[in-house]
């Protein structure tokens, strides 16, 4: 699978945060795909002593949610922790990962938000565009915006409104357990984003995608850990 936009990744933040004002003119909130076979599920890990990132992405039949191909890519991070910019620091190891695909999904949850950003260009906007690809960004945690809490039931929603604009939706996933925060990536509109998130749950809190890579990611953090472990004794 191939990078469709090419970008640079040696920017300071300033340069990021205006590269992002820029980019987001592109987002597109509307829906812009066909019949989904295939939708992938992206996270990222690292290692806090060595800054060695771990990419997965996981791609399975939709809607069956069969495991059809996983792969994974590991990288030195280069660009600083800076709240908001995150895919800067994650994208390249993640597009290293989706390089090694065979099986092209139709569209990809990303463990992270989409226009629900202070500039309205999250991580899944930003993979969505680099990708060509229906995005949708599911998320544990808010990081801009408030909502009002959804009924405890499990389907029910609420807006997630910022500076008077809807920027994504709190799905509660199952009853009385902290919701997720559901929200357009790219060529998804929000509508379909809750849909197919909904369609991606088999009981569990999180979608089954990103849910599934993120235990591969700490899996593969898990083992490369315990080796350099056992290799400094």
């Amino acid at each position: 699978m191939k990078t469709k936009l090419r970008t640079r990744w040696n920017l300071t933040p300033q340069e990021a945060m205006r590269l992002q004002e820029t980019l987001r003119e592109r987002v597109e909130r509307e829906d812009r795909f066909g019949t989904l076979q295939f939708v992938a599920g992206a996270d990222l890990a690292f290692d806090p002593e060595t800054n060695l990132a771990f990419a997965g992405v996981i791609v399975y039949q939709f809607p069956q949610l069969q495991e059809v191909e996983r792969r994974m890519a590991r990288r030195t991070l280069r660009f600083p922790y800076v709240p908001g910019l995150l895919s800067f620091r994650e994208s390249p190891v993640l597009l290293a990962a989706f390089e090694k695909l065979r099986v092209e999904p139709d569209l990809i949850l990303v463990d992270g938000h989409g226009i629900a950003h202070p500039r309205r260009f999250g991580i899944a906007c930003h993979l969505g565009l680099l990708l060509d690809r229906p995005t949708i960004g599911c998320a544990k945690s808010i990081l801009v915006g408030e909502a009002v809490e959804p009924g405890v039931r499990a389907g029910s929603t609420a807006p997630l409104v910022d500076k008077g604009e809807t920027v994504g939706i709190v799905l509660r996933t199952r009853d009385r357990v902290k919701p997720i925060y559901v929200t357009t990536g790219h060529r998804v509109s929000l509508q379909s984003a809750v849909r197919i998130a909904r369609q991606c749950l088999d009981g569990f809190r999180i979608p089954k995608p990103t849910r599934e890579a993120d235990h591969f990611v700490r899996d593969l953090r898990r083992a490369y850990q315990e080796r350099r472990a056992r290799n400094q004794i």
